[in-house]
Order: C-alpha cells, then sequence, then structure tokens
C-alpha cells in the first residue's frame, strides 16, 4: 500500500509594499517642503519685498525725474532683486539643509536610485518658486500702474514686451533660486552654498566686467546674474543679451551645476 504526500506549496512572491513611482517621489518633496515654516516664511518674504519696493517706486515716481529712461518693467519690479536672495536661501535649504539634518539619508534611503530625489527637488521648486513670483509680478505692475497711470511710465499688461517681462522677471529669480539649490546638492552646506553663490555668481562677473577686454565684456553678459536681469526688460537693454539668448544662457548654467550636483550624489555617499 502506497500513501501519496501532498506537494509543498510554491512559496510565492511577496508584492513590494510599495513602488517608486516620478509622481510619489514629486509628492513626497511637495510634502517637506510645504511643511516646513521656513519655505512659507521666504516666498512670503520675496513676495512682500516685490510688491513693497515696486509701490513705493510707483508711489514716490514723477514724471521728467531720474527714472524717466528707465524700463517700466524693470522700475514697477525692481524688488524682484531683493525677492531673488529669499529664493536663493529657499533653493539651498532644500538640498544642502537636508544634509545639515540628516534627512538626506531617509530620502536616499527611500529611494535607492538617488538621482529621481534631485530631479523631483528642482521641479517642486521651479513649479512653486515660478508660480509665487509670477502672481506676485502681476499684482505689484498692476497696482503700481495706479500710481503711474498718468505718469510718461504708464503703461499696460497688453503692451509690446509687458506680459513676457513680467514673466521674464519670475523665469529669472526662479532659475537663479534653482542655481542656488544645485550649488546646495553640490556642496552639501548651507554655509558653503551661500558663499559659493555671492562670491561666483554675484561678485566674480562684477569683477570680471571691470576688465579693460571687450570680450571679457561680452561673456559677463551671459553670466548668471546679468543674463537673469536681461529677462525683466520689457525693451531692449543696450548693454545686455537678447532675452531669449539670456534664458538659454541661463539654463545652460543650470543645467551644468545640477547635472555636476547629480554627478556627486551618484558617486559620494551622503
Amino acid at each position: 500500500m502506497t500513501t501519496t504526500t501532498p506537494h509543498a506549496a510554491t512559496p510565492t512572491r511577496q508584492a513590494p509594499p510599495y513602488r517608486i513611482t516620478p509622481a510619489r517621489v514629486l509628492r513626497s518633496e511637495w510634502h517637506k517642503l510645504r511643511s516646513l515654516r521656513s519655505t512659507w516664511i521666504t516666498l512670503t518674504t520675496a513676495a512682500a519685498l516685490v510688491l513693497g519696493v515696486g509701490l513705493i517706486m510707483g508711489g514716490t515716481y514723477t514724471s521728467g525725474g531720474g527714472d524717466s529712461d528707465i524700463d517700466t518693467v524693470i522700475m514697477t519690479l525692481y524688488g524682484s532683486m531683493l525677492g531673488q536672495l529669499c529664493l536663493v536661501v529657499l533653493g539651498i535649504l532644500m538640498t544642502a539643509g537636508e544634509y545639515a539634518t540628516g534627512m538626506i539619508r531617509s530620502s536616499l534611503t527611500a529611494v535607492p536610485a538617488r538621482l529621481p530625489v534631485l530631479w523631483a527637488k528642482a521641479a517642486v521648486f521651479t513649479a512653486t518658486a515660478f508660480s509665487v513670483m509670477f502672481a506676485t509680478g502681476l499684482i505689484t505692475f498692476t497696482a503700481a500702474q495706479l500710481f503711474l497711470h498718468d505718469t510718461d511710465q504708464a503703461a499696460s499688461l497688453t503692451d509690446p514686451g509687458v506680459l513676457r517681462a513680467v514673466a521674464g522677471t519670475a523665469a529669472g529669480v526662479t532659475l537663479m533660486g534653482l542655481l542656488a539649490l544645485g550649488l546646495g546638492a553640490l556642496l552639501r552646506s548651507v554655509p558653503g552654498a551661500i558663499g559659493a553663490f555671492i562670491g561666483g555668481v554675484m561678485v566674480l562677473p562684477e569683477i570680471l566686467g571691470m576688465l579693460p577686454y571687450e570680450t571679457v565684456e561680452q561673456a559677463v553678459r551671459y553670466f548668471p546674474t546679468q543674463a537673469a536681469g536681461a529677462l525683466g526688460s520689457a525693451t531692449p537693454l543696450p548693454d545686455a543679451a537678447p532675452p531669449a539668448a539670456a534664458l538659454l544662457a541661463l539654463s545652460l548654467w543650470v543645467g551644468a551645476v545640477l547635472a555636476t550636483a547629480a554627478w556627486t550624489l551618484r558617486r559620494r555617499d551622503a
């Protein structure tokens, strides 16, 4: 008499508890960004500076004064240079700040491929910063025109080049903040990234611009700070790069820094 024994059940592979997808990485980075108090402080401060300076410029302007030859959009959005500093700090905190707190280890453990974390940070920062600065620019320009409607700086968003310049201003300060984000990821130090931005991005072009060489003067026009400034004018500036070329140059600077940061992220421990 023979007996049969039941075959052992074939073990089934357990499905992973979660899948890493670009949408989930983006959602994670967005949650981290919006849950930090520093995010709202820097964004609110940036918007307040742009709006406040714009109202002051509009309220104190008189026709025929020393500012009559300044582009209308540049004058009303002059506070964007101060708002840009806030976005630079925010960009650095998004990357280098995580290294300072140790949060980056959790982020890279959850996403072993690593690079999606950097791309998600860049995408979330870009969407947030541009949306805030573009909306602030529209409000500031419109509010300033309430004071300028009867002066030689009167303009409308429908005038040639005005809306493009407002969007260009928002794009310029956003890309400068994105450049700072890349420096933060590359240097992994908040003070180091701030120092590199001030010294390499803001001060160095000014020093090079003082050299008595025409080639250097032409090249400096395409450095980040100068390229960002050229994006915010409704009329062509005589000593600046054309807006399209300036946008391309600034984008290439940002791309180069982010690519270098991505290269080091793959090859260095957190």
